[in-house]
């Protein structure tokens, strides 16, 4: 009962003590969180001061640079080849001056007149910008602004564009009749991002970045960006016709610090400073405060732990002094009764050892009776094998001498002295049933030998040809290939023979009485094909065709086991008998054996 009071006890504790972290970690991590964007919101204001006084600071440029000697000329007159050149090199002096990436202006059409690059190898001079949204803002009369990837320098910058007129003191519905246009660089304030822990990013209005002081971000948007979003892109080549994809595409290892974030506006274009707290040092500070908890909660459970500690040894030795008095008492009782149970236990064995010997000499017992009967078993079914084996041979006999004593009769001695040595060697085949029969019972090893399977079928089938010729049947006999297997001759031809004489059976009561022998080679094996001219196998005849003692005959016509012998017979030589109804009709056994393989 005290067990499960402490470990309820314990239970609770722990319960309140993930609880209480719980609640911890989840407030130290929101003022983390409120304390990181707080600080990340001032360093933001700080940057985004920085970057407006840098774009403030070349805002008033090209609208000054409109009123320079030569630009009038040069718009009006572009083949003035001495005006462009003073213009050019006065283009060139103030950007060097200004720290200006470029400075360039552009005719009505958007072609360049005159670049402070006339110079470089990658000029400005003769080029068209007129696809560029800050050129068609200011050749309507208004300011044009746009960051992008330079198309023929490959450099990205900021382009300050602004239009200029006819006469300085423009008219009230003049047009302009050129664009001066700065491009300045903004990359120095990645560099100065950089001392920042934190990612820092410069997005446009599509919220694709760049400025960053991660450059694997740059030119990737936050999210996807929509077909009308792509298709202004690829129109203005903002960003080169770089593939742009969103920063949750890239790398796991890619993306560390993107998520949550402060942000702020920055500029006229929509453009937004943002900055991405660490969220590993909010979870490191709130996982601090979390284990100051857990530490507290620690302590207080080892003091009550002692407290309880203290208390249960002060019971622990007020019981033990009882127990000592009960043990002692309980002791000489349980000895009485051990040597009890002791005693009982022994007859009780004693008594089970005598039904034992009693049961394991009625096992022996009946073993023998089991062993006794198994040999029975056994001699019956050799019985019944015997008498089903040697029958065709003496039917044979029978059939060949009324033969021979016809033949006498007329004075054909031929005939008469073949039919004789038919006789004989039926004979000698009974004789060698009979002596294979005794190896059987003798359990001894069966002589192997090669078997010509053309020779076993023409053997079986003058055996049968008497028979044959009485029942008015027909065997055809076509051997396609010479076969040879492992086995032994007379119980090949047993088979045979088996088969032969069950599909006489069959033809017996057909109108065409056919049987037809075909002995081929496939995939390694010998085939032999016997098939009939009967009424096929019935359905449910077929699946107890190979069973010892099934027939359909009468029990004058066979005992039922030659089909099941000569399918021991093929097993044994790692054949296989199958029967199975002919699509043309009758039935057809197949006996498959493995070729003889010849050494080479």
């Amino acid at each position: 009962m005290r067990a499960r009071r402490n470990l309820l006890i314990l239970t609770l504790f722990l319960v309140a003590t993930l609880l209480v972290c719980g609640i911890t970690y989840r407030l130290a991590l929101r003022k983390a969180e409120v304390d990181q964007k707080t600080q990340g919101a001032a360093q933001l204001q700080i940057a985004a001061l920085d970057l407006e006084s840098i774009l403030q600071k070349y805002e008033a440029l090209p609208f000054a640079l409109g009123f320079q000697a030569d630009v009038r000329q040069v718009l009006q007159h572009p083949d003035d080849v001495l005006a462009v050149d003073r213009l050019n090199r006065a283009f060139k002096t103030i950007q060097q001056q200004s720290q200006a990436v470029s400075i360039f202006m552009l005719d009505r059409r958007g072609l360049t007149l005159a670049s402070s690059n006339w110079d470089d190898e990658f000029s400005f001079v003769g080029r068209d910008f007129g696809f560029r949204p800050y050129f068609s803002e200011a050749v309507q009369g208004r300011a044009g602004r746009f960051y992008g990837i330079g198309n023929i320098s490959s450099e990205p910058g900021y382009f300050i564009a602004q239009p200029i007129y006819r006469r300085q003191d423009q008219a009230e519905g003049d047009l302009p009749i050129g664009v001066m246009v700065v491009k300045v660089d903004l990359a120095e304030f990645e560099h100065t991002w950089r001392s920042s822990a934190d990612p820092i990013t410069l997005t446009d209005a599509g919220g694709v970045v760049f400025l960053s002081n991660r450059p694997e971000w740059k030119y990737h948007s936050l999210q996807a960006l929509s077909p009308p979003m792509q298709q202004a892109l690829a129109g203005t080549h903002q960003y080169a016709d770089l593939p742009i994809t969103p920063v949750s595409a890239l790398p796991p290892a890619l993306q560390s610090g993107f998520g949550s974030h402060v942000s702020r506006p920055v500029g006229r274009l929509g453009w937004q400073l943002m900055l991405f707290p660490s969220q590993a040092r909010m979870q490191r500070t709130a996982m601090l405060w979390t284990m100051a908890c857990a530490l507290l909660m620690v302590a207080l459970a080892i003091s009550l732990l002692a407290w309880y500690q203290h208390r249960r040894r002060l019971e622990e030795r007020m019981a033990s002094r009882d127990a000592l008095r009960r043990a002692a008492a309980e002791l000489e009782q349980r000895i009485a009764e051990r040597t009890g149970q002791l005693t009982a236990a022994n007859q009780a064995l004693e008594a089970r050892y005598e039904k034992l010997q009693q049961t394991e000499s009625l096992l022996r017992t009946t073993q023998n009776e089991l062993v006794q009967a198994g040999k029975l078993a056994m001699l019956g079914q050799m019985a019944a094998g015997v008498t089903h084996e040697l029958n065709q041979p003496l039917t044979a006999i029978r059939a060949f001498a009324d033969n021979a004593v016809k033949f006498l009769a007329r004075g054909q001695s031929a005939q008469a002295v073949e039919n004789l040595e038919y006789i004989s060697s039926a004979s000698a085949t009974m004789g060698k049933i009979i002596a294979q029969l005794k190896g059987f019972a003798r359990k001894s090893g069966e002589a192997v030998a090669c078997v010509d399977l053309s020779q076993a079928i023409e053997a079986s089938s003058l055996l049968l040809a008497s028979e044959c010729q009485k029942l008015g049947a027909t065997i055809s006999i076509d051997i396609r290939a010479a076969a040879c297997v492992t086995g032994d001759v007379v119980r090949t031809e047993q088979v045979l023979i088996n088969l032969l004489r069950n599909a006489l059976d069959a033809v017996e009561e057909a109108e065409h009485k056919r049987i037809a022998v075909v002995l081929e080679v496939a995939g390694g094996h010998a085939l032999v094909r016997i098939r009939d001219s009967g009424g096929g196998i019935a359905d449910e005849v077929a699946p107890h065709l190979f069973e010892p003692f099934f027939t359909t005959k009468s029990s004058s016509k066979g005992l039922g086991l030659g089909l099941a012998i000569s399918s021991s017979i093929v097993q044994a030589m790692n054949g296989q008998l199958s029967a199975h109804n002919h699509e043309e009709g009758g039935a057809e056994f197949v006996v498959r054996l493995p070729l003889l393989k010849m050494e080479t």
